[in-house]
């Protein structure tokens, strides 16, 4: 089941910095924490061609951030659940290996 998902960014310590971003699916919403750090890696080495991280760069930048949260619609309440920075490291490790998965499937 997709579950509306709000995250809730701020990536400088300047709260005017803040931003939110709203996805059908917590997938979706994984998918786009993960774009947004590999948009951040682009910008740092823009000589790069090909951008390679592991699952630890990631939890760095994820846990430097100011403040990165979600907020998760849950249709038994009727309310959406906060779920902060450990939260989102699992689940990105969850989507990273499963997109893992598929790729060496295509091998």
């Amino acid at each position: 089941m997709e579950h509306h998902t709000i995250v809730l960014m701020q990536p400088q310590p300047n709260k005017a910095s803040r931003t939110f971003s709203d996805y059908d699916s917590v997938e979706r919403a994984i998918d786009g924490i993960c774009a947004e750090f590999e948009r951040r890696l682009r910008e740092l080495n823009p000589q790069l061609r090909s951008i390679t991280y592991d699952i630890g760069d990631l939890y760095s930048w994820v846990d430097n951030m100011p403040d990165l949260s979600a907020l998760v619609f849950e249709p038994k309440v009727q309310a959406y659940v906060p779920c902060g920075k450990e939260w989102i490291k699992k689940k990105a490790f969850t989507h990273l290996r499963r997109l893992a998965d598929q790729a060496g499937r295509l091998h």
